[in-house]
């Protein structure tokens, strides 16, 4: 049996005016603010229950809260469409021991059919995109959300155009070209191929993906809230969490917000988990809002080694403030070698991730340096990325292997060197 869209509308998160759900709105046609979709909770709170919510059987994947979705199902049964989200979450019992954090995991989304949590937001704009009728679907990305796109299109059988900066790591722009999406580097950055692709949209009538820019997007990320609640927290409710969250434009600490307020507002999570976001120190602009007290972000310069979370101007970023705020939690900002440590300290416990998931890690590492939660609390790092999405940072964060004939001395010393260093 078909399950049916839930009702919703568009509430603007700067001004606070509403708009029906008749039709797809990309931001509030009054200030510009980003839009957020609001279900019908009272509706919703009587025909679900969150004690057997999904439901037995219900499929590895992100399609498991249907119900909760603004979208229809987009079929693709057999293609990586079906395989996105319902990600694993890892205790790492070494680390938690090393750490003194008995409470510890690790949500990672490398699992993805892409390799990111990028792919979340795809699965839900395509199947928009689709009920829509749109023809070409195009985004600007730095490397994963374009991958999302050019993948789950790809499995879709939707054309997708995508605009990327040309510094973007060559592994991500491998990733466009070969799912057959039609992608143009831009001679600039993020923020250009941003203000490109929402013209080109609007010139060309195709439907726009831009994070924090469509708001199905965040819907799209909200469900790993969703995967954390039934995985963890449903067991733990009153439990006191902390989750750390990279960030960049903002979309997916506001997201991961909304997943947690849907549940919230449904009387199935009694408390919000303060969600903590981390930022690399050349590209701050929400952190720096933050310690400011500024309800409004300042672009920055950005200039990190950790590409996805490298934004001039945050596209989400009055949401991010907030939904860190309205938690109880705070923003971290890390460095470049912070993060490198953490990609290598990761790598020592199995878990490869790319710069802007380490981040999450090393902010995670920040916060226990200043005492900013109990040993005892409940912690999740979101890691974000695969770490063969930018192996060239990866180099950076380890040393060069040594190189010797094959002989048997020559390893034996070398080994010796290595145990003795």
């Amino acid at each position: 049996m078909t399950t049916p869209i839930p009702t919703y509308h568009y509430r603007c998160s700067r001004c606070g005016r509403e708009y029906p759900g008749d039709r797809l709105r990309y931001t509030c046609p009054h200030d510009g603010g980003n839009l957020d979709i609001i279900l019908d909770y009272d509706a919703l709170r009587r025909e679900l229950s969150p004690s057997t919510f999904p439901g037995p059987g219900a499929e590895p994947s992100l399609w498991r809260y249907q119900a909760l979705l603004p979208v229809p199902d987009p079929g693709g049964h057999g293609t990586p469409l079906r395989r996105v989200g319902w990600t694993p979450i890892y205790a790492l019992p070494r680390l938690r021991a090393r750490l003194g954090l008995p409470h510890l995991w690790f949500k990672d989304e490398s699992p993805n059919p892409t390799a990111s949590f990028k792919d979340r937001a795809s699965a839900i704009v395509l199947a928009h995109a689709r009920q829509q009728g749109a023809d070409v679907v195009i985004t600007a990305s730095t490397g994963n959300a374009g991958a999302a796109l050019a993948g789950l299109a790809a499995a879709s059988g939707q054309r997708a155009v995508i605009l990327a900066p040309a510094t973007a790591p060559r592994a991500k722009i491998a990733q466009l070209l070969i799912y057959g999406a039609r992608v143009v580097l831009i001679e600039g950055t993020y923020d250009d191929a941003f203000d490109l692709s929402v013209q080109a949209a609007q010139a060309l009538g195709w439907y726009c993906r831009n994070t924090g820019y469509n708001p199905f997007t965040a819907e799209g990320k909200k469900t790993a809230a969703f995967e954390m609640w039934e995985q963890l927290l449903r067991d733990a409710p009153d439990a006191r969490w902390h989750i750390f969250i990279p960030v960049g434009d903002g979309n997916i600490i506001s997201g991961i917000y909304k997943g947690f307020w849907d549940l919230h507002q449904l009387g199935w999570l009694p408390q919000m988990p303060r969600l903590h976001g981390v930022q690399a120190e050349g590209s701050a602009a929400v952190a720096r809002a933050f310690f400011a007290g500024a309800d409004r972000i300042t672009p920055v310069q950005a200039q990190t080694l950790a590409d996805s979370i490298s934004v001039n101007l945050p596209r989400d970023g009055e949401r991010a403030l907030r939904a860190v705020r309205a938690t109880g939690g705070r923003y971290w900002v890390v460095s470049d070698d912070a993060i490198l440590a953490a990609m290598r300290e990761l790598g020592h416990h199995g878990v490869f991730v790319e710069p802007a998931a380490a981040a999450a890690y090393a902010g995670l590492r920040a916060a226990q340096a200043e005492a900013a939660f109990e040993p005892t609390d409940r912690v999740i790092v979101l890691l974000t990325g695969s770490g063969l999405k930018d192996v060239a940072a990866a180099m950076q964060a380890v040393p060069p292997a040594p190189q010797i004939p094959p002989d048997l001395d020559a390893l034996q010393r070398v080994l010796a060197a290595a145990h003795d260093a």
